[in-house]
């Protein structure tokens, strides 16, 4: 299905909240696992390709070695620039790219990795044939997909929430693509048409936690291209929306201290 050109509008203002929000209520616990599995490769490069903000850049800069190269790509400037704003513990190259042009000759790297963006490419298969060009022979490709939305508590009751505001046309941006290539069957066909021999899948749960509930609110309504769905449909609605969203979710947890599930599939293309 062709997602809408604004599920990957990841402007300026969506990446600041993303950063601040997002990153530390979904994100990081991933972002760890990532790097230990690309560490545990033992790479001398390593790509990273829709890097957002950095979270998993970050982490491979602590996780590998200093002799291990670090090249993180976003196809979003704004989250490329704030990527590099947050920094890192030590020298990354940081580079605006399209995942389907890879601006770099074949066979350059020993790991590629991605985390929670396949589900934003346009055309996965042509995507993952570009990364299996850029990587040597015997190299691997790391990256994870988000379970479907039921599985995944804090985002299914952010968006029925908002939803409610909107019965006529209600925004599933969230449902529609971050948790919409979840299916295992389909993953290992794209990887499977890419050119890969192997693929290795994992289902990987964790508990996200928010100290109150505007905090995934204001993560999933705002840090998020949701943000865009909601101004399309009313400019001066995203507060509303914000607290609609922490008022359902104060009802479905409690007002301190949230805990929710989250769920990921995690694969090991080589």
């Amino acid at each position: 299905m062709k997602k809408p050109a604004i599920d990957s509008s990841f402007t300026t203002d969506v990446a600041e909240f993303y950063e601040s929000a997002l990153v530390p209520l979904i994100f990081r616990p991933y972002a760890s696992d990532m790097a230990a599995r690309a560490k545990d490769l033992q790479p001398q490069s390593v790509l990273e390709v829709a890097c957002g903000t950095g979270v998993v850049t970050r982490a491979l800069a602590a996780a590998l070695p200093d002799e291990c190269s670090i090249v993180a790509t976003d196809l979003n400037e704004a989250m490329v620039a704030h990527g590099q704003l947050v920094g890192t513990s030590r020298p990354v190259t940081w580079r605006q790219a399209d995942v389907v042009a890879l601006p770099y000759p074949d066979e350059t790297f020993d790991v590629v990795v991605c985390q929670f963006a396949v589900m934003f490419f346009p055309d996965r298969v042509a995507a993952y044939r570009e990364i299996r060009r850029v990587l040597r022979p015997g190299g691997t490709f790391l990256f994870n997909v988000w379970n479907s939305i039921e599985h995944n508590e804090f985002a299914d009751v952010v968006t029925q929430a908002v939803g409610a505001l909107y019965p006529d046309d209600p925004p599933l941006f969230l449902a529609r693509t971050p948790h919409g290539h979840g299916s295992p069957a389909e993953i290992e066909t794209d990887v499977t048409r890419a050119g890969f021999e192997k693929c290795l899948l994992f289902q990987q749960d964790e508990v996200s936690s928010a100290a109150s509930p505007e905090l995934p609110a204001i993560a999933h309504c705002q840090g998020t291209p949701l943000r865009n769905e909601i101004l399309k449909r009313e400019s001066r609605d995203l507060d509303r929306a914000t607290a609609v969203a922490t008022d359902a979710l104060r009802s479905r947890f409690r007002d301190e201290d949230l805990e929710g599930r989250i769920s990921a599939v995690i694969v090991v293309a080589s």
